[in-house]
């Protein structure tokens, strides 16, 4: 009886240490995907044609914009002003204090607009200009609805690289 409990003790004691290993591993890729970077699917026509129409996965972190690394020139993941629900993909195309001028309706007409960024703001605006919702039409975007940062396209693999 004391060999057979033995046994036991040890299969049970080596199934305890093997979950510990593996909850560490879920706690290190839950931190992992929420803080540092991720996989994310962006798609729709409001990034062509640096992004597809069908879909892309891109490889997001999250630390530049808490740090203030983001800029002009930026494709960064936004939390929608229109549905909190919903993760926007835009450009940043000016930071707070900067002057700028943007066509109102691009597809009915040459009319245009200035403004100046306000201050803890920036403007974004999606690539393809006449399919997207962007900064032209619910203003400037305050900082802290910027989730992250896009690194590069990961897939398909014939497009992998930076954007």
């Amino acid at each position: 009886m004391k060999l057979w409990f033995g046994k036991w003790t040890a299969i049970a004691k080596e199934s305890v240490d093997r979950a510990a290993i593996f909850a560490k591993f879920l706690c290190l890729l839950h931190v992992t995907n929420t803080y540092i970077f991720s996989p994310t699917l962006v798609y729709g026509p409001s990034m062509l044609p640096t992004l597809n129409l069908t879909g892309d996965v891109i490889l997001s972190e999250y630390i530049s914009h808490r740090l203030g690394k983001v800029g002009p020139g930026d494709v960064v993941l936004i939390q929608s002003p229109e549905n909190p629900r919903k993760t926007i993909t835009k450009r940043i195309v000016a930071m707070e204090g900067e002057v700028v001028s943007f066509l109102v309706d691009p597809s009915r007409s040459e009319k245009s607009r200035t403004v100046v960024v306000p201050k803890g703001h920036v403007w974004i605006q999606g690539d393809n200009i006449y399919a997207s919702k962007d900064s032209r039409n619910f203003g400037p975007i305050p900082y802290g609805l910027i989730q992250g940062k896009v690194l590069c396209r990961v897939w398909p693999v014939d497009c992998f690289g930076s954007l």
